[in-house]
């Protein structure tokens, strides 16, 4: 494989990163910071050989207009932070199943992919992270902590070594937004019953 130069990587980690404590503390400008990271990596992931994760930031740019959207909550307020529903984890767990068993046969037939199927297990596993992400849903945190497991060693198999420090940093990243979002999800919840109460 070609060296690839180490500045998009550079760029991408910094930009990952700052995305990510941005999300961690909910400030709506994780979306256009994530976009800019999503457009570098797609050129990385390309020139190194995930085909799934390249197409991915590609599905990330889309969610994260949503995101933009979403998280409004009249014109100066965020949405509070909630609980995944039921139905909604059910839903993802089944499309992901397919989703990653079609992605998966695909990129092992007809791409010249080492990984499929890792990449496909984290292509759709992040989809489903980011998702809940964009929805405010507190269970994106443990959803991200796992990928986040599994796409070190992936990056490292792939010389990605910058990349995998970048996942590490997210890693610690996502224990801080799992905190910071419940603690907001907490005070989010006994305002409501203070409310009641006073109602």
């Amino acid at each position: 494989m070609a060296q690839l130069s180490p500045w998009p990587e550079a760029l991408g980690f910094t930009t990952g990163a700052l995305c990510v404590w941005l999300a961690a503390i909910s400030d709506p400008l994780t979306w256009p910071v994530g976009i800019a990271n999503n457009l570098l990596y797609f050129v990385i992931f390309w020139q190194s050989g995930l085909f799934a994760d390249s197409a991915l930031q590609l599905v990330y740019v889309a969610i994260s207009i949503y995101g933009i959207w979403r998280w409004r909550s009249g014109p100066a307020a965020i949405r509070p932070v909630a609980r995944t529903p039921t139905a909604e984890w059910l839903a993802l767990g089944a499309i992901g199943l397919v989703a990653c068993s079609a992605l998966g046969w695909f990129l092992d037939t007809h791409t010249p992919s080492t990984v499929p199927w890792a990449d496909a297990a984290t292509t759709v596993m992040s989809l489903g992270g980011q998702w809940l992400m964009s929805r405010r849903y507190l269970e994106n945190w443990a959803l991200w902590i796992v990928v986040d497991l599994l796409y070190i060693p992936l990056y490292l198999h792939k010389d990605l070594a910058l990349t995998a420090a970048l996942y590490t940093v997210f890693l610690a990243l996502c224990l801080k937004g799992l905190l910071g979002w419940k603690n907001e999800l907490r005070r989010a919840l006994r305002v409501g019953r203070e409310g009641e109460g006073s109602g």
